[in-house]
């Protein structure tokens, strides 16, 4: 099931469209304005994101600007038919899609099973500074540019993605490569390795800002 936030303030497309949604298989929660979404976008993991312009506080594009900023979920702009304007500021946000009102409710379902394929919804991107790992497809880019990590980097990015804020050894990251890669990984390698992904993720590698070293413990991704 896809959890979908639709941000609008006609009470009758809310109704309406979280009826349909919902007997699609889609678990909705809705919001008339900018506080509320982005209280529900800070408590709740949505894979996709309905949005309106025109809300009861704020508007749309300050919400889609957060949206991405802070969570990457996919956006989709409900817009006026034919305001060009919005368009083009919603994609120049990052928006992933819009569509017209008033629209089918069978095609607006079939742009949001779209997009979600297309970005494997919220919950496959984590975000690392200006690095983005979208762990469906496999690929880390940093500021939209493909890394092109080996396989060996990509896991030992995997390892401290997955254990954020909690310091691990040497000896902890040695098991969880020799682990993936079915042969011994020694110190001198993992050596290299950290080398290797804080020379293409971090902007200074001789001042990780991403990776840190915790003196006499090992390392640590906050």
């Amino acid at each position: 099931m896809f959890n979908v936030l639709l941000v609008e303030d006609d009470k009758g497309i809310v109704t309406n469209l979280t009826e349909f949604l919902t007997s699609e298989g889609f678990a909705v929660k809705s919001a008339n304005g900018q506080t509320r979404a982005l209280e529900l976008a800070a408590e709740e993991s949505f894979d996709i994101v309905l949005l309106d312009v025109s809300l009861a506080d704020g508007n749309g594009f300050s919400v889609c600007k957060a949206i991405k900023d802070n969570y990457s979920t996919p956006v989709i702009f409900l817009t006026a038919s034919g305001d060009e304007y919005s368009t083009v500021t919603g994609f120049d946000l990052g928006a992933d899609d819009y569509i017209a009102k008033p629209f089918r409710p069978r095609e607006l379902i079939s742009r949001i099973r779209n997009i979600i394929r297309l970005t494997g919804g919220t919950g496959s991107i984590t975000l690392l500074g200006d690095v983005s790992v979208d762990t469906v497809k496999g690929k880390a880019e940093k500021n939209g540019r493909d890394l092109f990590l080996s396989a060996l980097e990509y896991r030992l990015l995997l390892v401290f993605i997955n254990n954020r804020g909690v310091v691990l050894s040497r000896s902890q990251l040695l098991e969880s490569l020799w682990d993936y890669a079915g042969e011994f990984v020694n110190d001198n390698t993992l050596t290299v390795y950290i080398k290797r992904l804080r020379s293409k993720i971090e902007d200074d590698p001789q001042n990780p800002k991403i990776i840190k070293t915790v003196r006499g413990l090992g390392y640590r991704v906050d």
